[in-house]
């Protein structure tokens, strides 16, 4: 048995945790379809749990269970049965709802101020589930573009990595309307252009500081070494989740999600070994083990000819480097489209240019950047 008391009526005891996505499979399979297919028989919807939270992730524990978690659920609806049943649908929900399901409670009390909501038993009245009813248009309201028109590279720029891993993570449990599935299949991944200028970005990022680490501890500078140190195993793992085509988390979820990767069991020690390093040299050894094994994960992409992944010497100074400027050059020739050639400059998307949260985190001030790319 769990400890948490989130939502939990009573002296209930309380079940083992049950995972978000598998309690919201259930809900919507037990509780929410039985009651759409009564009250709204020719209804066409589609039911996911898609969008912010760590249960979407997969990366839900006990300790999640607090806020925005619960039996819950979004159902997309066209515009036109939006604009005529939602009303009708939350209040049928929330007047036919079980009031807890599989021990957890399906009322949720009012936001905070921070605009969260919690689980909490139900006193009576009517339900206030998280069964949320959208239009399609809130995907791109989520997103800051149109998934469902042509997307040019500003747009793919202009997406952070968070939010595209958001709308293609988490479940899909029935698709009636027949776009999710679209999608979540368009944004998958970015399309080849855009995702060797990517690649040339994030490496461009590494050649700016690679050599650094060596100069900064040179001068006795070992806490301003080991910051460029960890800057560097950041976008080392930026670099990998590019490489393997995943889109990264925001920061809480990065080194879980990094661990998913197939090159984690290579990297991780060598990131770990330039993180803990108490000199320069040490850091710089990690890092060359790290540098040379995604160099070396470059070259079995094929998208350009065969670089040298071995470590050398920053210009006859004592800095281990692998001149990661080379990777840029050869990344950005292989560039063919020409909307993503005139892009020029290598700032990279939203996630290159600014891990400000209050930049990622909404997509009004994304599309405020796209006068880098146009």
């Amino acid at each position: 048995m769990n400890a948490s008391a989130a939502g939990r009526t009573g002296a209930e005891l309380e079940p083992d945790f049950v995972p978000g996505l598998l309690l919201s499979e259930r809900f919507y399979a037990e509780a929410v379809r039985p009651i759409l297919a009564d009250a709204f028989p020719c209804l066409r919807y589609s039911a996911a749990l898609i969008g912010p939270g760590s249960d979407v992730l997969g990366y839900d524990t006990p300790r999640s269970t607090d806020h925005e978690w619960g039996p819950r659920l979004l159902l997309f609806v066209s515009a036109e049965d939006h604009a005529e049943h939602a009303v009708a649908i939350r209040t049928v929900l929330g007047e036919r709802l079980p009031s807890t399901f599989l021990g957890y409670s399906t009322h949720f009390g009012p936001p905070g101020a921070d605009g969260v909501r919690a689980m909490m038993p139900h006193g009576g009245g009517e339900i206030m589930h998280k069964v949320e009813v959208h239009p399609p248009e809130t995907l791109g309201a989520w997103l800051g573009v149109d998934p469902f028109g042509a997307m040019s590279a500003a747009d793919w720029l202009t997406v952070p990595q968070q939010r595209l891993r958001e709308v293609t993570g988490g479940a899909v449990y029935h698709d009636g309307l027949g776009l999710l599935g679209l999608v979540r299949a368009k944004l998958a991944c970015f399309p080849r252009d855009v995702w060797l200028y990517l690649l040339a970005a994030q490496w461009k990022r590494l050649s700016q500081q690679e050599a650094f680490v060596g100069r900064a501890g040179e001068v006795g500078d070992e806490l301003g070494s080991a910051l460029v140190a960890a800057a560097l195993v950041r976008d080392l793992m930026g670099l990998a989740f590019l490489m393997e085509r995943h889109y990264a988390p925001y920061g809480k979820w990065l080194g879980t999600a990094f661990a998913e990767l197939a090159c984690a069991p290579a990297l991780t020690p060598w990131l770990e070994r330039a993180l803990r390093g108490e000199s320069r040299q040490a850091r710089e050894i990690a890092l060359a083990g790290a540098y040379e094994i995604v160099a070396t994960m470059h070259n079995a992409l094929g998208v350009t000819p065969p670089l040298d992944a071995k470590v050398t010497y920053f210009f006859g100074r004592p800095f281990r480097v692998l001149f990661a400027d080379r990777f840029v050059d050869a990344l950005h020739a292989a560039v063919s489209d020409p909307q993503v050639k005139r892009v020029g400059t290598l700032f990279g998307s939203v996630d290159q240019v600014s891990d400000n949260t209050d930049v990622l985190s909404y997509p009004q001030v994304c599309r405020k950047l796209r006068a880098l790319y146009d």
